[in-house]
């Protein structure tokens, strides 16, 4: 029957034999999906479970599906078939038989005559003659199931590679609702607002006149042609220098400020209604809940009639937001305008961002050329500082030795340039500069103390931590939390209302007279120019401290430092250069420097860079993790240096059922999921991977030995954020926390999983060009992996993350401490391990990297991931000026 002659004992032998199936990369590699029939041989071979809009059928766990292949020979000659699956992922997923599976529904004798196996032998398929086969696949595992099933034909072999994804009801119910569309990008019209019939503006923070009002800043005409056609001034491409620290920033700004403008035009509306609501005139819209666009009260839009939106000759009108609900925004514009209104009236609109907080930063850079030297560019003084000290008795009596070197250095400190306390996680570097904040409030009364951050939450923080002192009883008239007009009374905690200035449930900044009266001022790096602008001088402030420093831009640093010090301010900077830095949208204007925060430049120099301890103490006792948590950032991050100090109980750990390794904390837990994107939203989910994270979650509160609160979800993608949070309300889990890596610096829970979401090679590339996820960044890497007190689990393709240095590094330590489990491991990928010690810590006389944006607009030009803001729009814009 076979026309191999005598190899068919050969072949045969091998046919009996399984393969092995690795991870294949159907999105990588299209050709294991896409055959010729032509090219195949003489018997052509229908295509079993085709895709479905690009994606591999759903099927559900525990469920058999089964799918015909049908063979035809259109040769004149009988010819042997030999059927055989040669490898499946999971191993033995996948049957084949010659009649179709019953269905769970079948009455006993249609299951009777009903067999399945791996192999069907030596069949003859006559001229002219089809053949119907039947694949099975009952599922046991959510998640990408993959088989290779070989037709051995006469001499030749034909091949079919299969993929499934089997889902579960969590994963199902988070499928995409329509199928993604790219589509082409309609240009919306604009409108010319140079002249603009203006619009009633909300109640602001003051009632009279700044003493120090902001210039405008308006962007020269040949910086902006330049710029809008992708060219980068010759300012911004000489390099920073003493001589040219305004201009340089300056233009980096102005970069920036085009980007912004330019993203805020995708959010133009056409053809929409307004609705009268009381005085306002309420517009809903689209995606503002998830502040794409952000706006908040005192921000405003043009409008105009959609059919007189050709007519140069009718003014826009400006309508001022005076209230923001969900994805609606309250307006007031002109009275004429109110009185046209009609509610079925058809309007464009377009978006406007509010400039002031570029305004503070224009004017920051110009103010520090006033800067002495030291300040800027402490490798150009003459002489090295020699802090002289005296001992410390502690407030706290949690100080370690560390700590006390540092806020005795600061004790000690006479001036510029900036004491540096270099804080990786978990070291309590917030918690020093509370003590030295008391420190320095009990000691002299002449001590004034400005202390900076750059989210409300943040500074809401110090001021808690400064409160809960119990050795100390701050006055409390002698201690004020500065906010932006902007910020919804509602936010802050009532607890901590009465170190606030406000009328009529709107924050204000107080008088120059009574800000004089303040020891300790609270502010964020933002709303910290209201006390420049109220007439605060320079030196006012003996000490000014700026806690997450690495966070923020150095123009946004220099809010404070420029404006408010004199030589002989102490300024000190509190943060890790080896974490996420600021947030800049313009990748061109990140690359050139705008990325790199003050507290990474001073790294550059030789003082700071080789830990003199008269200019940076670095904390190295870390409270919050697990040592095993601890070991590999401390390994790849800070040579080793990290001491683990936090009292560990096994008693949790022994509660998580899923954990292979009571003794070692961290599980990866692998899975082949599927990257997918819905509608025309660019941002990537992966179903897959949140099923198993719900999975995680439900089975740690089932222990009962943890709260929702004590749960926080990591993952670098939007839409898998918004995914998370609808599995989670669908099942009453409202107090988890779901979000990016940037949400969650600076905090921990005592659990901490991850989903890392992708699942295809293909968008490496794209990833690592613009920053995206958790590839290719080691400071999102750094921070996604050190939130954790005492468990952390990552759900993730290892075939895919191991491609990186940083995660491969984790996958194995996991795989070596019995604590990996899931799909197959990749092959391991040898890396040459010369290669990060870390990029910063690099010679400082040579080039430092520059670090490429944190972007995900590129691929379709709509914002998806990384353009939020570490913090909200809210918490860092204060209004007008």
């Amino acid at each position: 029957m076979s026309t191999c002659g005598d190899s068919w004992d050969d072949e045969y032998s091998v046919i009996g034999d399984k393969g092995e199936v690795g991870f294949i990369d159907y999105e990588d590699d299209k050709s294991v999906c896409s055959y010729n029939p032509i090219e195949e041989g003489p018997v052509s071979v229908s295509v079993p479970f085709p895709f479905v809009n690009g994606k591999p059928q759903s099927i559900f766990v525990g469920e058999t599906v089964a799918d015909s292949i049908t063979l035809k020979n259109s040769t004149d000659e009988p010819l042997d078939l030999w059927t055989k699956i040669y490898a499946s992922t999971p191993e033995n997923s996948f049957t084949l038989s010659l009649i179709r599976p019953p269905s769970k529904n079948s009455q006993g004798n249609m299951s009777q005559g009903f067999i399945e196996s791996f192999t069907l032998e030596d069949r003859m398929l006559q001229p002219g003659d089809s053949l119907t086969i039947w694949l099975s696949c009952k599922p046991q595992t959510i998640g990408l199931h993959t088989t290779i099933v070989h037709f051995d034909v006469g001499d030749d072999r034909v091949e079919r590679v299969v993929f499934l994804l089997a889902d579960d009801k969590i994963s199902q119910s988070l499928a995409p609702q329509r199928a993604y569309s790219r589509g082409m990008k309609k240009k919306k019209k604009q409108f010319v607002a140079d002249k603009f019939v203006a619009g009633s503006r909300p109640a602001q923070g003051r009632s009279q006149a700044f003493k120090n009002r902001l210039p405008r800043y308006d962007i020269p005409k040949d910086i902006r042609e330049l710029v809008e056609s992708k060219q980068i001034p010759d300012e911004v491409t000489r390099g920073l220098t003493r001589g040219n620290y305004a201009s340089f920033f300056k233009t980096l700004l102005i970069m920036e400020e085009i980007q912004l403008e330019e993203d805020m035009r995708a959010y133009d509306m056409e053809n929409v209604k307004m609705k009268r609501k009381g005085q306002n005139l309420s517009l809903q819209v689209p995606g503002l809940a998830e502040r794409r666009p952000s706006l908040v009260h005192g921000d405003y839009i043009f409008a105009k009639l959609a059919f007189d939106d050709a007519s140069e000759t009718t003014p826009p009108y400006q309508g001022y937001i005076h209230r923001v609900e969900a994805d609606e925004v309250y307006l007031m514009f002109a009275a004429e305008f109110h009185l046209r209104h009609r509610d079925e009236n058809l309007y464009n609109v377009q978006f406007t961002y509010n400039r002031i907080n570029m305004r503070r930063q224009y004017q920051a850079v110009e103010a520090a050329e006033k800067l002495a030297l030291d300040f800027l560019f402490p490798s150009e003084c003459p002489e090295n500082r020699v802090i002289e000290t005296t001992p410390l008795v502690p407030i706290s009596s949690t100080l370690n030795e560390e700590q006390m070197c540092s806020i005795e250095m600061i004790l000690g400190c006479k001036g510029g340039p900036p004491y540096v306390i270099y804080g990786p996680p978990g070291t309590g570097k917030t918690m020093t500069l509370v003590e030295a904040i008391l420190q320095l409030y009990t000691t002299k009364e002449r001590h004034r103390i400005l202390v900076c951050a750059p989210s409300n939450s943040a500074a809401d923080n110090i001021l808690e931590k400064l409160l809960n002192e119990k050795a100390v009883q701050l006055k409390e008239n002698e201690i004020f939390r500065l906010n932006a007009a902007t910020r919804s009374y509602e936010e802050i905690n009532p607890d901590y209302i009465r170190f606030c200035f406000f009328d009529e449930f709107v924050f204000k900044c107080p008088p120059l007279n009574a800000l004089s009266c303040y020891k300790i001022i609270i502010s964020t790096y933002m709303s910290v120019s209201l006390l420049f602008a109220e007439g605060v001088k320079r030196g006012h402030f003996s000490h000014i401290f700026l806690d997450e420093a690495g966070q923020a831009s150095e123009p946004e640093n220099l809010i404070s430092i420029a404006n408010l010090c004199k030589r002989d301010t102490v300024v000190v900077l509190a943060g890790d250069p080896m974490q996420l830095g600021p947030v800049i949208y313009s990748k061109e204007a990140k690359s050139c420097g705008l990325g790199k925060s003050y507290l990474e430049r001073l790294f550059e120099f030789e003082s700071y860079f080789n830990g003199d301890e008269n200019y940076v103490t670095k904390l190295v006792r870390n409270y919050r993790c697990h040592p095993e948590i601890l070991y590999l950032p401390s390994t790849l991050f800070y040579r080793g240096e990290l001491i683990p100090c936090k009292e560990q109980t096994d008693s949790f750990l022994n509660s998580v059922n899923f954990l292979p390794n009571k003794q070692f904390p961290v599980l990866f837990f692998g899975i082949q999921g599927c990257d997918e994107r819905e509608g025309n939203n660019p941002s990537w989910f992966n179903r897959i991977e949140a099923s198993k994270v719900i999975e995680f979650t439900r089975s740690l509160l089932a222990s009962g030995n943890l709260s929702e609160e004590e749960i926080g979800i990591i993952t670098p993608y939007r839409q898998q954020v918004l995914k998370l949070k609808q599995a989670f309300e669908n099942l009453d889990m409202f107090d988890i926390k779901v979000g990016s890596v940037e949400q969650f610096q600076g905090q921990e829970r005592k659990v901490i999983i991850i989903s890392t979401v992708r699942s295809t090679i293909k968008h490496n590339e794209f990833d690592n060009n613009h920053c995206l996820g958790f590839l290719s960044n080691e400071r999102r890497f750094n921070v996604s992996i050190t939130r954790a007190i005492s468990l952390l689990v990552i759900v993730g393709n290892p075939h895919i993350l191991a491609k990186d240095y940083y995660w491969s590094k984790l996958i194995w330590h996991c795989s070596k401490n019995n604590s990996y489990q899931g799909c197959d491991l990749p092959p391991r990928q040898e890396f040459d391990d010369s290669f990060p010690e870390h990029e910063d810590y690099v010679n400082p006389e040579e080039n430092i990297p520059q670090y490429t944006a944190d972007a995900e607009w590129g691929e379709d030009s709509f914002p998806s991931e990384i353009r939020d803001p570490i913090t909200t729009k809210d918490e860092w814009s204060d209004g007008w000026q």
